[in-house]
C-alpha cells in the first residue's frame, strides 16, 4: 500500500509522503509568559469557559486514586507539575495544551462528583482515598475548613503562550500540541486540528461526515477521523489550489486556521458543494469511485472531487465518461500523479491537468 491510501480498516493511516510527514515546521515568534493561578480560581475559569478544554483532547485516564494524590499534594504544601495554555488570538479564552488530567481531576473534586458522563443517573461522589487518613474519604464540602481554605488558595503554575507570528491563525499550536501530548496512542494531524481549530468549520465538517452518500463513498466511520481529513482536503484544495504548497499537512492546518468561522452563507454554500459533489459521484460512478485499485486513495478522492465540484453547473456526459475513466485509470501518468510523492506540487498540478483534460471531453 502506498502513502496516499488505506482501507476502511481503524489501523494507522498514513496518506501523505513520510518525507513530507517529517519536514520541519515554519519559524515561529511566541510569546510567553508564566502566571501562579490559585486552584479554586483555577476552577472557575473552567467552569465559566474562560479555560477550556479541547474537545479531543485524549480521554481522561486517570482513577480515583490518582486524582486524590493530586489533591492531597496540595493540601500537604507539595508542588505539582504546572499546566501549558494558549492564549485564542485577542480573547481571553485559553485552551489547555498540557495538563488537562490534573484540571479535570481539580474540578471533580470541587464538583464534588468523580468522572461524571452525560446522561448518568447515578453520580460517583469524590471522595479522597489512598491519602493521609486526615483526609481519607473527605470529599470538598467535608474538609476542614482550613484545609479548605489552604486547597483553594494552593498554586498551579501556568505557562501562557501566544503566537506573535507569523499571522497564520495559530498554527504554532498546532506543533506545540503535537509535541507535548505525548502520552498514550499518538494523535492523528486531524485529531489535533479538531482539539486546535475549534470553530463552525469543524462543526460543518463534522456534520457532513454523516452525509449518506459521502458514507457509501468512503466506508465505515473511522475513529481517528480520517474520513474528517478527507472533506478538509477537498474544501482547501476546492477553494485554494493555487495556492497549495507542501506540505500537505501545513497547507491543511493554514487553511483550517484561516477558514475555522465561516460566515453562515459560506457555510451554506460549502456544504451544498460537498453533498452535490458526492450524491453525483455515487450516482454516476458507484461508491468504489474513489478507489482505482481496490482501496480508497486519497489523491484519487481529491481529484475527482474538485474536478466534479467545478462542473456542477455543466452538462457532463457520465455515460462516456464512465466508459473511459478506467482507461484513465490505467494511464501512467495519472497512476503516478495518485501513487508517487502524491504531495509534491508539481505532482498536484499535474493530477488535476490530466482529470481536468479528461473531464473536459465530455462535457456537453
Amino acid at each position: 500500500m502506498n502513502g496516499d491510501e488505506f482501507d476502511e480498516i481503524d489501523e494507522p493511516i498514513i496518506d501523505v509522503e513520510d518525507s513530507e510527514e517529517s519536514a520541519a515546521p515554519m519559524i515561529y515568534d511566541i510569546s510567553s509568559y508564566g502566571a501562579d493561578l490559585d486552584v479554586e480560581g483555577l476552577v472557575k475559569r473552567l467552569k465559566r469557559g474562560d479555560i477550556f478544554i479541547p474537545p479531543f483532547q485524549r480521554d481522561y485516564v486517570w482513577n480515583q486514586a490518582e486524582a486524590s494524590r493530586l489533591v492531597e499534594s496540595l493540601l500537604l504544601g507539595l508542588p505539582v507539575p504546572g499546566v501549558f495554555l494558549a492564549k485564542e488570538g485577542e480573547s481571553n479564552k485559553m485552551s489547555v495544551i498540557d495538563g488537562q488530567q490534573r484540571l479535570k481531576s481539580l474540578r471533580f473534586f470541587y464538583d464534588g462528583f468523580f468522572n461524571p458522563k452525560d446522561g448518568d443517573t447515578r453520580k460517583r461522589v469524590f471522595k479522597l482515598k489512598n491519602v493521609q487518613p486526615q483526609f481519607e474519604d473527605k470529599t470538598y464540602e467535608t474538609l476542614e475548613e482550613e484545609d479548605r481554605i489552604k486547597l483553594d488558595n494552593s498554586i498551579i503554575h501556568a505557562t501562557i503562550i501566544k503566537q506573535e507570528s507569523p499571522n497564520d491563525n495559530n498554527t504554532s499550536i498546532y506543533h506545540v500540541f503535537e509535541r507535548l501530548n505525548t502520552g498514550g496512542r499518538k494523535l492523528t494531524p486531524q485529531e489535533i486540528r479538531s482539539a486546535i481549530y475549534i470553530g463552525k468549520l469543524n462543526e460543518m465538517i463534522s456534520e457532513l461526515n454523516d452525509h449518506p452518500s459521502w458514507r457509501e463513498l468512503f466506508g465505515k466511520k473511522n475513529n481517528r477521523l480520517k474520513d474528517q481529513e478527507m472533506i478538509l482536503r477537498f474544501f482547501a484544495m476546492y477553494s485554494l489550489q493555487n495556492e497549495y504548497s507542501k506540505p500537505l499537512k501545513e497547507f491543511l492546518n493554514k487553511f483550517n486556521g484561516r477558514y475555522r468561522n465561516p460566515t453562515e452563507s459560506e457555510i451554506e454554500r460549502l456544504s451544498d458543494i460537498f453533498k452535490q459533489t458526492t450524491d453525483l459521484i455515487l450516482d454516476k460512478l458507484g461508491k468504489n469511485a474513489f478507489r482505482p485499485d481496490r482501496v480508497f486513495n486519497a489523491a484519487a478522492f481529491e481529484v475527482l472531487m474538485v474536478g466534479i465540484a467545478n462542473r456542477l453547473d455543466q452538462n457532463i456526459n457520465f455515460d462516456s465518461l464512465i466508459q473511459n475513466l478506467e482507461t484513465l485509470y490505467k494511464t501512467q501518468d495519472f497512476i503516478d500523479s495518485i501513487t508517487r510523492a502524491t504531495s509534491d506540487e508539481k505532482v498536484v498540478e499535474q493530477r488535476h491537468k490530466l482529470f481536468n483534460e479528461f473531464v473536459e471531453e465530455y462535457v456537453q
